[in-house]
């Protein structure tokens, strides 16, 4: 394994425990306390707790049921997909386990339900959204729609889970009344977002294309001072004829404010136009990584 391989594992599995810590808070502080069902197995998770407490001093642990639930899940991925694919999902899955049963109680907005279904959801987005970059679930919904969206492409794994996650609050509905499914939905709307944002957000970046006079002088400028690849596309100006040379880049959003002022320092005349790139594999960006999203 390369030096650039074991950083990128390193780096992928301290997202996964951060992540995971992330979401336990954020189901057993704000979520659970509120009876606010956000669907996945962690809101199955919660009803369970909730309706043994009369068995049960405290209920059946939020961790307990999150590791039985996703058990035979496991056991029918590994026959479909094998054991690989599974490795980052099994450790995330234990992590989240593990963080439920020692992370306190700490309630955030006890009694309000609108600040509860906010921070929930909130904290849940952020949690996931770095599990998810980590290229790893925590098993329940999120491996069911990791794998839907293998075969699905075009839809997000985050905007899967809000359609599982959907089916759960009806349940939740069902059992706590219409009102709390209401700003459980609020809390998924948000958990949806906020990863889906979380995920992007890390891959984004600008592209620019630049019609200019000096084109060697500006490329010359933009690998020099910010360090990143310039390619020159042969063009041709309908209106006047000219054969020039258009320059393509991209950068890193913070990058893109400098691009420009490089470009007009270099030739005031330069036509430019920014544009949104929302993923960028290769050198000086995300590095391609072979085999599935939720390998070691």
């Amino acid at each position: 394994m390369s030096a650039i391989n074991i950083k990128t594992t390193l780096r992928n599995y301290i997202l996964i425990i951060v992540g995971t810590a992330v979401m336990a808070f954020a189901t057993a502080s704000v979520l659970e306390p509120a009876s606010l069902i956000t669907g996945g197995f962690t809101g199955i998770a919660i009803i369970v707790k909730q309706f043994t407490e009369h068995l049960i001093p405290g209920g059946i642990p939020l961790s307990v049921t999150n590791l039985v639930l996703n058990i035979p899940l496991f056991l029918i991925t590994i026959r479909l997909k094998g054991f690989h694919y599974l490795v980052r999902t099994i450790f995330a899955t234990l992590m989240l386990s593990f963080w439920l049963s020692a992370l306190p109680v700490i309630p955030l907005a006890e009694g309000d339900l609108l600040l509860s279904s906010l921070y929930g959801g909130i904290f849940m987005g952020v949690g996931i959204g770095l599990v998810l970059v980590a290229q790893a679930t925590t098993g329940g919904t999120e491996l069911i729609a990791a794998l839907i969206q293998h075969f699905l492409r075009h839809y997000s794994i985050a905007s899967i889970m809000w359609i599982i996650d959907t089916a759960i609050v009806i349940l939740g509905a069902y059992l706590y009344g219409i009102q709390m499914a209401l700003y459980a939905i609020i809390a998924i709307y948000l958990t949806s977002k906020i990863s889906d944002g979380i995920i992007d957000g890390l891959k984004f970046s600008k592209a620019a294309f630049i019609i200019t006079e000096k084109p060697e002088e500006l490329a010359a400028l933009v690998m020099d001072e910010l360090d990143r690849g310039v390619t020159g596309i042969p063009a041709t100006g309908m209106y006047s004829g000219e054969a020039r040379n258009m320059l393509f880049c991209v950068v890193a959003k913070k990058q893109i404010v400098r691009l420009k002022d490089l470009a007009k320092g270099c030739d005031p005349n330069a036509f430019v136009i920014v544009t949104d790139v929302r993923e960028v594999l290769g050198e000086g960006f995300i590095e391609h990584q072979g085999g599935t999203g939720t390998s070691v």
